[in-house]
């Protein structure tokens, strides 16, 4: 094989592991309940963005400088977290890599995310990040008074029928089957609440009427 031959298949070598990476770190992650993101979450606040600028924090491996986008926020209020005010968030620089884009107009946004051994938080698109006039008044308010009391129970969603729970710790979260969406009535107006017995069954708000669900109950 003439050297000719030989640099083209190390070439293609390179482009084709060069392609897997980038696969690898291709953005993926599944839909879960907004108490499901509370639970999961380090850090769950209300902010604004006030300021954003792209930033260097460190080095790869490779010595290539790691660049991440600066959120500056104004917190709000702090519904989950040890640090008592987060004045910035870190996220990736692109959609492909799970990266966040917040607006800078004044928009409030309900925010979950990860606090990194700094003390900074990180957000993805994994996290449950939603505007907060687009949040429903059970979901506000299970924020402070419901999501935390069903932090040990688990919620299992059903992507096709038939479907089930395999313990009585779970709450079976049904909106993509009955709805054809993950934002339904389950995700909007009801928590997965334990009760006394240590079994877990789904709360309603209560100013909100009864769905038909596939396995609700009020504890």
């Amino acid at each position: 094989m003439t050297w000719t031959a030989n640099s083209f298949f190390v070439t293609l070598a390179i482009l084709f592991l060069w392609r897997v990476e980038e696969i690898a770190e291709a953005c993926s992650c599944s839909p879960v309940h907004p108490q499901q993101a509370f639970c999961n979450s380090d850090v769950v606040i209300r902010a604004k963005v006030v300021g954003v600028q792209l930033v260097d924090v460190g080095n790869d491996i490779y010595g290539n400088p790691i660049q991440r986008i600066k959120h500056d926020i104004k917190q709000i209020k702090m519904f989950k977290g040890t640090t008592p005010v987060i004045d910035a968030i870190y996220t990736a620089p692109s959609s492909a890599v799970c990266g966040v884009t917040l607006e800078n107009n004044g928009m409030e946004y309900l925010i979950t995310g990860k606090l990194e051994t700094d003390g900074t938080m990180h957000i993805t698109l994994c996290d449950f990040i939603e505007p907060w006039e687009a949040m429903s008044d059970t979901q506000k308010k299970s924020l402070t008074q419901r999501y935390e009391m069903g932090c040990d129970c688990k919620i299992t969603r059903c992507t096709s029928i038939p479907c089930m729970i395999s313990g009585p710790a779970e709450c079976l979260w049904t909106d993509w089957v009955i709805e054809k969406t993950v934002n339904g009535g389950q995700a909007k107006d009801f928590a997965c609440i334990k009760r006394s017995d240590d079994s877990c069954a789904w709360y309603r708000g209560a100013a909100q009427p009864k769905r038909d669900f596939l396995d609700i109950e009020d504890p």
